[in-house]
Formats: structure tokens, sequence, C-alpha cells
């Protein structure tokens, strides 16, 4: 199995992410509310009324530091010495499932999500975070001058002691790029499913776009209960797929972004080293 590491600048303690629970946190939370609490991006479901679902809610309608946003306000900043990120994935075993209406688990609510095996790691300011799962909104959640792209990746990761870390990847149209055909291969046939392969590899690592240069800001969750003091991190050079491979991941979860939030007082970098 290869193992390949590379590395992005970075400032200290900007992607790490807090507030997420993991799948076990989510079946607890679960078995104790007695049913899955249903929201979505639709209708009485939708955004604008997350915070009526429930009292856990409430950041979702009253939070000042709220994801996700438009990013072209972005100021540069060099990045520190010695606060580097670095990540190493490889390839590895994948479980792959769909899922709706999960109660807080970050951005699994009618998106793709692929939970990876042990072992693969970021690094961020000295702390080592492992990868939990990645999945896809489409069209993006964060905009750029009001533009969308086509889909956004996210890749989250959990220190020992709870903290999660994220990257966020835009996917735009182009050639097509062949780390996504055992991905869409191995898409579950209806929402709710999930297949397990042992046999089938995905190299992460060629998710990953150029770590040259990032945006960075303070926000929240970009789905409830929409908490605060979450650490972005975005790359700004975006992965490429064909028109037919974003259709097809396209067409396995509905519309599921966030409207973007007001950016208030907070300031957005873009970090280049």
């Amino acid at each position: 199995m290869s193992h390949m590491t590379r590395g992005i600048a970075c400032a200290v303690g900007t992607v790490l992410m807090l507030g997420f629970l993991g799948c076990g946190a989510a079946e607890e939370a679960d078995q104790e509310h007695g049913a899955t609490l249903q929201w979505g991006y639709e209708g009485d479901e939708g955004p604008e009324h997350w915070a009526e679902l429930s009292d856990d809610f409430a950041l979702c309608a009253n939070g000042t530091m709220q994801s996700p946003i438009d990013l072209g306000e972005a100021l540069p900043m060099a990045a520190g010495e010695g606060t580097g990120l670095m990540w190493d994935y490889g390839t590895g075993a994948l479980s792959i499932a769909r899922h709706e209406h999960v109660v807080d688990i970050l951005d699994n609510g009618h998106t793709i999500q692929v939970t990876y095996d042990e072992g693969r790691t970021l690094t961020a300011g000295g702390i080592e975070y492992e990868l939990l799962q990645f999945h896809f909104h489409a069209p993006s959640e964060h905009t750029i001058d009001g533009r969308h792209y086509p889909m956004e990746l996210h890749l989250v990761h959990r220190a020992q002691a709870g903290e999660l870390a994220v990257l966020g990847v835009f996917v735009e149209e182009g050639e097509p790029n062949l780390v996504f055909d055992a991905l869409i291969e191995g898409l579950p046939s209806a929402a709710g499913e999930e297949r397990h392969f042992e046999d089938v590899e995905i190299d992460v690592d060629a998710f990953i776009t150029s770590g040259d240069e990032y945006y960075r800001y303070e926000g929240s969750l970009t789905t409830p209960p929409c908490s605060e003091g979450v650490h972005w991190a975005v790359l700004t050079e975006p992965l490429r797929a064909s028109a037919e491979q974003i259709a097809a991941l396209d067409a396995a979860m509905p519309a599921n972004n966030r409207p973007v939030q007001p950016l208030g007082s907070r300031e957005v970098a873009v970090i280049s080293r």
C-alpha cells in the first residue's frame, strides 16, 4: 500500500475544527431522542427553518459567525514559518455510504460520504488528526464573488482528543479524473444503503490539489446545529472532473448546499507560502 506525504503552509490552528460528532455519537443521539430529527434543504425542513426545528439549532438563525460564506473578499496573508499542514492518506479499503437526515454529523445529510479505514492522517500545528471521511456538496457551499462551483469536497479528520480538522476542495468541470471512477462505480443505489468494499482502493491524495494557497476564516458547521468556533481552510485551486463524472455524483444527491451567510465583522484570509 503506497503512502504519500504532502504539505501545505497554514497559520497555527487555522484548520482545527470543533463541534463534530462521529457516527457512534450520532447513533447515541438518535437513541436518546427516540428518532432521527428531520432536517433538509427544501420546504419546511430547509435552511431558513432549521432554527425552528429544535432549540439545539438556535445558532442557525442567531449565530454571528456562520458558514458557508463568499470568499471573494479574502485578504492576502503569508504563512508563518513552521506552521505547515501535512497529510498521509495513501490508499485503503473504503466503506461508501449514502445518508439522509442524520443528526449532528457534519454535512452528511443528502450526501455521498466515504468512510476511510484507520491510519490515514493529517497534521496541523503539531497535532495529528485521523481522516474519518470525505463527502460532497453540489453545488459548492462556499462561493467566490457570488460564483458557485459545481461541487465541493470536504475531508474531515479527528484528533485523539476529539478535535477535528477539515480541508475543503472545489470541483470544476474539466478532463476526466480517474480517481472518481472507483467512487462512482461503488455508489449505493438507494438512500440509507451502505456498501463496503475491501478490494476497492481510492488514492485520497489524488483528490487534493495544490496546497500553495488556500482561504481560511472563522465560521461554523454548515448543517444543524450550526455550531460556531469552527476554522475553515478551502484550497484555492479546484479539482477537475468531467461533466459526466460530476453528473453521476450529482444525481446521487439532491442539491445539498446551505446558502452563504453574512460575513459580518469577520475577515477572510488567503494564505500563501
